[in-house]
């Protein structure tokens, strides 16, 4: 490029005048200066940043050195044997263990309410009570019908008697003889029928007065003295339920199914109900039965446990949560479930060795229950594994032992600093 504009410079010089040879020859040395002076910028923007970059190369390298060296404070845990009791806990509600609706169970007025709401009732305590002189009238004519048949039948049955005699004798007709056997038997027949009758009387007055079928909690009075009252009534008169004991009913995933039938087989299973934020007690009792199906929709299989409910915490309709204690593995190993770790090859934790050293080491785990879990390989009586800080952990990392909750930087055995402004005593 130089040249050809030298060539050109040349052949201009040769046909212009000196002036003109001589801007133009300005005009290249201008042009070289300025790419002297680029070259020079660039070269050093190169030097420059080749020497921040290795001195932030040597500063990295130097941190990561110094934070390899520094101990990471951490806190471990021994890993213990112990009987580590396995709980499914899954939401209910509450139901009463039997629940009936009172109703009449003949037509008339309802003469008398002898309950109150929310009363304790025995199974035959007489609740209410209906006119009862329609079925004393009922009786009455059943007895009367009856001691009429009987009186007649007695009288057919003489003159039965007579007429075989006399017919033994052929004095009357064999004719007249049948009619007075038939005419006994059909006095005979009214006669069950008078008794029958007087057991309907009977039973219809003993339906006049109301009796609670179960021992129960009465509720709200749903018709008042005064009404009439009919079986057909679709509300009955007061809805009684057995609160003690009481039914929970709660669901678990349809994958516990299995090992809940199997313990199920082998031993009755403890429930315990808890209020529905989890925090308080409500009362234990055992498994009853597990459903005879699974909700598809759902996934889940419906259990019924049965509780003794003496102090009434436990109430119909109530949402509670209900745990089963499904069995104990007795001598697990067992490490918190803080302490876990997951990679790509599996599980793992970090383990303190004796030098001081985290060493991470595979693991597999069995069940795990709250913050526990249950090692089956990996682990021995005795291993320290790290609960706390494991993110600041790589393979070989040097650590220092901190308690439980103190500050990340304070080694275990350390006391607490004083606070600003108060007096420490020596």
């Amino acid at each position: 490029m130089p040249d050809l504009e030298a060539r050109k410079v040349h052949a201009e010089a040769e046909t212009s005048s000196p002036a003109v040879v001589d801007h133009a020859r300005r005009r290249r040395r201008r042009r070289w200066a300025s790419v002297a002076v680029a070259l020079a910028v660039l070269a050093l923007g190169a030097w420059a940043l080749h020497a921040r970059t290795s001195s932030s190369g040597r500063a990295s390298a130097q941190r990561a050195a110094a934070t390899a060296a520094r101990p990471v404070p951490v806190v471990a845990q021994p890993v213990a044997r112990r009987d580590l009791p396995i709980y499914l806990e899954g939401l209910g509600s509450v139901t009463a263990f039997q629940t009936v609706t009172v109703k009449a169970q003949v037509d008339g007025r309802l003469d008398q309410v002898l309950f109150r709401e929310g009363e304790k009732v025995r199974r035959g305590q007489v609740l209410a009570q209906i006119d009862p002189r329609p079925f004393l009238n009922q009786l009455h004519q059943a007895e009367g019908a009856l001691a009429r048949d009987q009186a007649q039948l007695r009288n057919v049955r003489v003159n039965v008697e007579r007429d075989r005699q006399l017919a033994a004798e052929r004095l009357i007709a064999q004719q007249q003889l049948d009619a007075d056997v038939a005419a006994s038997g059909q006095l005979e027949g009214a006669v069950r029928m008078d008794e029958a009758a007087i057991e309907a009387a009977r039973l219809n007055l003993q339906y006049a007065r109301i009796t609670s079928p179960i021992d129960g909690v009465t509720g709200i009075r749903l018709v008042d003295p005064g009404n009439v009252v009919h079986p057909s009534d679709q509300n009955g008169i007061v809805i009684i339920t057995q609160l003690d004991p009481i039914a929970v009913l709660f669901t678990l995933p349809q994958d516990e199914l299995t090992p809940v039938l199997q313990e199920l087989q082998r031993h009755a299973l403890e429930v315990e109900v808890f209020s529905r934020d989890g925090a308080t007690s409500l009362g234990k009792g055992q498994l009853a039965l597990v459903d005879n199906q699974i909700n598809q929709t759902t996934s889940t299989i419906r259990l019924k446990a049965i509780v003794p409910n003496p102090r009434r915490l436990l109430w119909p309709n109530q949402f509670v949560n209900a745990r089963l204690h499904l069995t104990t593995r007795e001598g697990a190993l067992v490490i918190p479930a803080a302490a876990v770790q997951r990679g790509p090859a599996g599980t793992f934790v970090f383990v303190v060795g004796a030098d001081d050293a985290a060493a991470a080491r595979p693991i597999e785990l069995g069940a795990a229950q709250g913050d526990l879990a249950v090692v089956t390989r990996g682990l021995q009586d005795g291993d320290r594994v790290v609960v706390e800080g494991q993110n600041q952990l790589r393979p070989g990392s040097k650590v220092v032992l901190r308690e439980p909750g103190s500050a990340p930087g304070r080694p275990a055995g350390s006391g607490a600093s004083p606070a600003p402004g108060s007096a420490s005593t020596r």
